[in-house]
């Protein structure tokens, strides 16, 4: 595969096929990418809400300055960061870490508590911040899987996350949403999918030393 190229293909698509729908074969490359997705200390503060209901896609419009994206698209995947990030959620994931890798506590320990120290003093701010971060880590993974995958998608910033908090019982679950992506296949006559790419020099943005 030519993965320039299907860089190249790519766009932040402005109309999708309605009536085209990815396979369950797709949808799960892309939440399995979503999950092996790099985050900052192994310790995932993120969650996937991925919809595929038409009536549930046409109500969170009105929310997502009506971008009909947000309807038209095959499945919507709204990324969502965990409200509560502190010494009882780095415990679990050590936890995890120990069973999946077999790795003595002693080992752990000294991270662990370090970690668990850094999230119970820090800021409700600051670990925001930290994890919003880590959603956008994670759309940046899922564009370039969809481009490889040939699924078109359009990252959105552009929505009122309190009303989709709202209307997806959000806060029930302890999660806030931060970013939205729109996943299908563009439509034919979506003008957008022809125009050039306008970056800058590669010049301009790659520096060697």
């Amino acid at each position: 595969m030519d993965i320039i190229a299907q860089l190249e293909w790519r766009y932040a698509t402005k109309k999708f096929d309605a009536e085209r729908f990815l396979s369950a074969e797709q949808l799960e490359t892309l939440t399995q990418a979503f999950n092996l997705t790099a985050t900052s200390y192994g310790l995932q503060p993120l969650r996937l809400i991925v919809i595929q209901d038409k009536e549930l896609q046409e109500k969170l419009v009105k929310f997502s300055m009506q971008q009909r994206q947000v309807a038209d698209a095959s499945h919507l995947l709204i990324f969502c960061i965990e409200r509560t990030l502190k010494s009882p959620y780095v415990k679990e994931y050590f936890d995890n870490v120990k069973e999946t890798r077999e790795t003595p506590e002693e080992i752990l320990a000294p991270f662990q508590e370090m970690l668990a120290d850094k999230f119970d003093n820090q800021s409700k701010e600051e670990t925001r911040e930290w994890a919003v971060k880590q959603a956008y880590l994670a759309m940046g993974n899922l564009l370039t899987v969809c481009a490889l995958e040939g699924i078109d998608a359009c990252p959105m910033e552009g929505f009122e996350p309190s009303a989709f908090d709202e209307v997806l019982k959000l806060k029930e679950k302890g999660l806030e949403s931060v970013l939205m992506m729109p996943v299908g296949y563009r439509a034919k006559d979506d003008m957008f999918a022809e125009f050039k790419k306008v970056r800058r020099p590669i010049e301009d943005t790659v520096i060697h030393w």
